[in-house]
């Protein structure tokens, strides 16, 4: 069986992961390298395990964060399904099993906001693994000194990021500290309001209730 560790270890998908994150750098777009694909490989998997699935969904779902932006590639535009194209002709060549394969790119190719279903558990794994990692170390070091753009304002007043999972409450909760004086909370909702419909989306295909919680206030 295909593992994660043979997935992250992959010299080619790697060299599309680097590529992908330049063609955002170069779009002006936040770190989507392997910081970002990573943390949310291992947290949408750490979501799944925690509510009692199995180990080998666990580690599709980790595949399936390791790979979910790697369409970026090619353009923004329509990536998650670019990137679906791509993950499966990749994992294919290695040999996955074709059901395998096929509940990882059905994941991939629904994680965009303006797309996205939580069609499976997997796929709802890695929306809010996704749509929750906002975080100062996401903004580019030559943005730092201008953060007119409110995307690079918003991540890079985010002091503290946290989602946490509270199986006994059946909730999921994204914890965030957010200095107010770098970017006001309406500038959070203003570019993320979409994302977390889709998280409540997706955590809802899980089972759970999704809360926003900013500075100690539930705002969702």
């Amino acid at each position: 069986m295909i593992t994660y560790e043979q997935i992250r270890n992959n010299e080619e998908i790697n060299t599309y992961i680097r590529m992908a994150d330049n063609t955002m750098l170069a779009m002006g777009y936040t770190e989507h390298s392997f910081a970002h694909v990573t943390k949310v490989a291992e947290q949408a998997s750490g979501i799944l395990r925690t509510l009692g699935y199995d180990e080998r969904t666990c580690e599709l779902t980790k595949i399936a964060g390791y790979l979910h932006d790697i369409g970026n590639v090619i353009n923004r535009t329509d990536h998650a399904q670019s990137g679906a194209i791509m993950a499966y002709r990749m994992l294919d060549k290695l040999g996955i099993d074709p059901l395998e394969n096929a509940t990882i790119i059905t994941a991939i190719g629904n994680h965009d906001e303006d797309t996205a279903v939580a069609i499976n558990p997997v796929a709802a794994a890695l929306i809010l693994a996704d749509k929750s990692d906002v975080r100062r170390s996401r903004v580019r070091r030559n943005d730092i000194r201008s953060l007119s753009d409110i995307h690079n304002r918003v991540n890079y007043s985010v002091e503290a990021s946290e989602l946490i999972l509270d199986g006994e409450n059946s909730a999921i909760t994204l914890e965030l500290t957010i200095d107010t004086e770098k970017c006001a909370v309406m500038d959070y909702f203003e570019i993320f309001m979409k994302r977390m419909l889709l998280c409540k989306k997706a955590a809802g295909c899980l089972r759970l209730k999704f809360r926003l919680r900013i500075n100690g206030s539930v705002l969702l």
